[in-house]
């Protein structure tokens, strides 16, 4: 029985960061991990709420109280095993995914601070590998069916283990060279070191699955091919159609690029370059596309502009401007805007702010400035403002507030269009939505029967929490349509939403 008085006991606490100008000469995780006294005492801080609401708040259905209490009682194995019975990475969703489970604590109906759930996760994934490392757990037995999985991000991952531990015979493929997806070249090392995803991938492997690296699926391999080898495909290629603003006056100029092109070019950098000193980021064109010695201007407000500031900081940048286009947040929660147990729009200060950096809220950019060589020299923007008319967002731009901010390098962090248009597609007969994602029936099929979907391809860009619990539901949707013995979890339906205000 957890402890109903530890809330009133101790404060939120988390270790500390890294200092500043320790952590942006290296790409090492800015969070050291935590002692055991200090995630024991936070874990004693889930109090026995009777509902636990952190339920709702995660879509993989976390048993956040069982194992905050095992952690209390010191009971670490068991805590190990509780996570993992509805998580298959945690070490991921610790450190990456933004804690809506912490947002729905009942502490914070209370006003007290939330339990520090994504820290204690964290603390019990990296338990599992000092303690024994993450030991593979192969099928008893073969099932003799095959399943085709393209993309080998958070969801194909979850729904290859989860199917190669039925007994299926599993293969991924991935276009880039390395498995990981964005977890390998989308986020930065500060965030998640890459030994991280290699021990998954290891243990997969040790499962069974089999790993087909530097194939683009539609191209090298196709949909005909896929059917002929493979009794079901699973597609989870994720939502990488970056958001553009094409309309800009001064967008075709050069040092104008998509946020994301910025961060696979800086993951590939630091892999090649292991302990060393990473070289210039360039394009796979040879484009410069590294923030050494230049003033960025990064335009978004969200994880990726976040990781973006944190990449120019390690890179030299002589200064950084990060544009938001809404008003700034408040720091605490509106509860007439957004009443617990939802995510609320507050303030969010990522490590990166604390690193260094200028954030301007409530501005727009007008054009980017020409310096006459084609090459971008500046951005202007004006003050605007933003409202939501019949459902549509109307942005207006205040006389008389332009100006200019030097920009060398622009980063394009504003959101994703959905999955990119690929020959895959077509080949099967299916067709993006207006969102840009891929529909599933009730039982995560798409328009072609056998093929299946899940993940960021079928929600849109999301949280890593949904990824995960989306490859899972759909493994599970899978493995009944082999004709499976028994059933495996499906945390979330293909309809299933955030938790939100009606």
């Amino acid at each position: 029985m957890p402890d109903p008085n530890g809330f009133l006991r101790y404060d939120r606490r988390l270790p500390a960061r890294r200092p500043v100008p320790v952590r942006i000469m290296d790409w090492r995780e800015v969070y050291p991990p935590a002692g055991e006294e200090l995630i024991r005492e936070q874990a004693t801080r889930c109090m026995d709420c009777g509902i636990p609401f952190c339920h709702d708040g995660c879509p993989l259905g976390n048993r956040i109280p069982d194992w905050n209490d095992l952690v209390r009682t010191g009971n670490w194995d068991a805590a190990v095993e509780s996570l993992h019975a509805t998580n298959n990475f945690p070490e991921f969703t610790g450190r990456l995914c933004p804690a809506p489970c912490e947002a729905a604590c009942v502490l914070g109906l209370g006003g007290q601070q939330p339990v520090t759930i994504k820290q204690v996760e964290v603390e019990i994934a990296d338990a599992a590998v000092a303690r024994g490392g993450l030991r593979p757990r192969p099928a008893p037995a073969p099932t003799g069916r095959s399943v085709a999985v393209v993309g080998s991000g958070p969801a194909g991952l979850a729904a290859a283990q989860q199917l190669a531990r039925a007994g299926h015979d599993v293969t991924v493929y991935e276009r880039d060279d390395a498995i990981g997806g964005l977890l390998r070249y989308g986020i930065p090392d500060f965030k998640l070191e890459k030994q991280h995803v290699d021990r998954r991938v290891a243990q997969l492997a040790a499962e069974g699955v089999r790993f087909r690296t530097g194939v683009h699926v539609g191209v090298d391999v196709t949909a005909e091919q896929l059917r002929a080898e493979h009794d079901a495909v699973l597609l989870a290629c994720g939502a990488l159609q970056g958001r553009d603003t094409p309309e800009t006056p001064g967008r075709p100029l050069r040092g104008v690029h998509q946020a994301m092109a910025h961060l696979v070019a800086a993951n590939r950098v630091v892999a090649a370059a292991g302990d060393g000193r990473p070289a210039l980021a360039t394009l796979p064109d040879g484009t410069p596309i590294d923030a050494a010695g230049k003033h960025v201007v990064i335009i978004g407000g969200g994880d990726t502009a976040a990781d973006c500031l944190g990449v120019a900081h390690r890179q030299g940048a002589a200064g950084v401007h990060q544009l938001d286009l809404y008003p700034e947040p408040p720091v605490g929660r509106d509860a007439a805007r957004d009443p617990w147990p939802t995510w609320p729009w507050v303030l969010r200060n990522y490590p990166a702010h604390e690193e260094g950096g200028e954030r301007v809220f409530a501005v727009a950019v007008q054009e980017f400035v020409d310096d006459g060589t084609g090459q971008v020299r500046a951005v202007r923007i004006a003050e605007v403002t933003v409202e939501k008319r019949d459902g549509r967002r109307i942005v207006t731009a205040l006389p008389g507030s332009e100006r200019e901010i030097p920009a060398d390098l622009v980063l394009l962090a504003i959101g994703f269009e959905g999955t990119e248009e690929q020959p895959l597609l077509s080949q099967f007969g299916i067709t993006r939505n207006a969102r840009g994602a891929i529909d599933a029936r009730p039982d995560w099929q798409t328009a072609a029967d056998g093929v299946f979907v899940a993940g960021d391809m079928h929600k849109g860009a999301s949280l890593i929490v949904w990824a995960i619990a989306e490859g899972r539901a759909a493994a599970a949707a899978i493995h009944a349509h082999l004709g499976g013995v028994g059933t495996l979890p499906a945390p979330v339906d293909p309809a299933r939403q955030p938790l939100a205000a009606r």
